[in-house]
């Protein structure tokens, strides 16, 4: 694999500033697949100030046909290097290849997202003439500008890591930002790969785009939500670290994006067929269940417990994996030791809790390498447990009963989050009406997918602030300015 260890800052490839690296695990083999620059407050100092004098020095936030052929060179080499980038995604995230692909969200769906921004840029407008007006006797006519927010830091997730750093970088870029792209420690090729391309194959200027990894995400990151320069923080990840980010930022008042945690509920009405809507309840298997919009907990009729249990029980068994190489199995290992260390501990929990194990829970037998869990499917689960209460952010799924169509509703509202849901029926009108009391972002109804390019995505309450994707997600990372210019004639 033609992997990149280095930094990018202020236009280079660059080693940190220390001369250290650290190594990037394969969570499949648990083996070293190589080194990559371990950056420290000095390096994340040349990027900040970097961002900052490109920003402020260049035309990079005002020439939009620049920015557009820049873009353009970007996805050109992102698909131009896109064979050896599935490989690497799928090596540092534990991901099967086949989900790596064109069906999966980890590399060509988000390179194929690009095309929604290009094609917006050159008809947005960045100016609008609001008419004239006479506020205080003085005739004015008006102008709304949008101008870019200034320099954003990009935190990303190790989950879905290339997804997330472009649906964060390019927009941001679009709209004339520059950025410093602080990545997760555990998907760093992920970020370093954007930052060779860009010097490689685009005419994008030094310092508007930046590349920071680190084997410690706590100091780096607070360097940078900490820093006066920085403009706007968006930041992918937990609900805990969210809220800390939050805190932080709010010392200069800077502007922060926020998509944080979700435990998301999938919603059988008692009329829906359950043959095929229970297939979906697979998706907790999905790249380890590791998303946070998976739906991670699956309400159900009270009067069809048995034949629900029944389904699960044979749907979960066509389930394979440990093969990272294959082509059709979605469920690989979830990231690392600690993270199998914490699913495992969720699972104890909700056993001590009363919930009753349908399928899975613990390690898989066949496997002797990887950090791999069984698909676990909890019953019997009360919603104000554990297990039902907190992101797990593994393959486990709960299952809870219900008795009529408004507690399904209430349970559903019932989570500190709201960041997604299904539903399903065999009427669509009474489905969409469930769908429009669900206090979350995003709904998928009777097997929709909410997630494309032009879809504004985001959550509810403790699931974050703003939205990513969709015209929503581009302006984010703009500012508005009212300008009003005197009429004496």
């Amino acid at each position: 694999m033609n992997s990149e260890s280095l930094l990018f800052i202020n236009g280079e490839l660059t080693a940190a500033a220390s001369g250290k690296t650290y190594t990037n695990i394969d969570p499949a083999t648990e083996q070293a697949l190589g080194e990559v620059a371990d950056a420290g407050r000095d390096d994340m100092e040349r990027a900040i100030a970097a961002a900052r004098n490109a920003f402020d020095t260049t035309d990079w936030s005002r020439n939009h046909e620049l920015r557009l052929r820049c873009l353009r060179q970007l996805k050109d080499a992102l698909l131009e290097e896109v064979d050896d980038l599935r490989q690497q995604i799928s090596a540092e995230t534990g991901a099967p290849l086949g989900i790596c692909g064109e069906m999966g969200p980890h590399c060509d769906l988000p390179i194929g997202f690009i095309d929604y921004t290009l094609e917006q840029l050159p008809n947005y407008p960045w100016s609008e003439d609001i008419g004239i007006a006479a506020p205080m006797g003085l005739k004015s006519k008006r102008l709304v500008e949008k101008e870019a927010i200034g320099v954003v830091g990009c935190v990303t997730p190790w989950n879905v890591p290339l997804q997330i750093n472009l649906a964060k970088c390019i927009p941001a870029l679009a709209a004339g930002c520059t950025v410093i792209l602080k990545a997760a420690p555990d998907t760093p090729w992920s970020a370093t790969l954007l930052g060779k391309l860009v010097a490689k194959y685009t005419d994008i200027p030094a310092g508007v785009f930046n590349v920071i990894t680190s084997s410690d995400p706590r100091t780096t990151g607070e360097q940078l939500v900490e820093d006066p320069r920085v403009d706007m923080i968006s930041f992918t990840g937990s609900t805990p670290v969210g809220k800390r980010i939050m805190s932080q930022a709010s010392a200069t008042v800077k502007r922060v994006f926020l998509e944080l945690g979700g435990k998301s509920a999938n919603i059988m009405l008692d009329d829906a067929d359950l043959s095929q809507s229970l297939l979906t309840a697979l998706a907790v298997c999905f790249h380890a269940g590791q998303g946070c919009a998976i739906q991670t907990r699956l309400l159900i009729p009270r009067s069809r417990q048995q034949e629900v249990e029944e389904l699960l029980t044979a749907y979960f068994q066509f389930i394979e994996y440990g093969d990272p190489t294959s082509d059709s199995q979605i469920m690989g290992p979830v990231v690392n030791a600690k993270q199998r260390a914490r699913v495992l501990e969720y699972i104890e929990k909700g056993k001590a809790e009363g919930a009753r194990i349908l399928v899975g829970g613990g390690t898989p037998a066949h496997i002797e390498k990887g950090y791999y869990i069984e698909p676990t499917v909890f019953v019997d689960v009360d919603n104000k447990m554990t297990i039902a209460q907190e992101e797990i952010f593994g393959p486990v799924l709960s299952v809870i009963s219900y008795d009529t169509e408004d507690e399904a509703i209430a349970i559903a509202n019932d989570s500190p989050f709201g960041l997604s849901a299904g539903v399903w029926s065999a009427d669509e009108a009474r489905a969409l009406s469930v769908a429009r009391k669900l206090r979350v972002g995003t709904v998928n109804v009777n097997g929709g997918n909410f997630y494309a390019a032009d879809a504004p995505f985001g959550g509810y309450k403790q699931s974050g602030i703003g939205r990513e994707m969709g015209r929503e997600g581009f302006e984010e990372y703009l500012e508005t300015k009212t300008i009003a210019v005197g009429i004496h004639s």
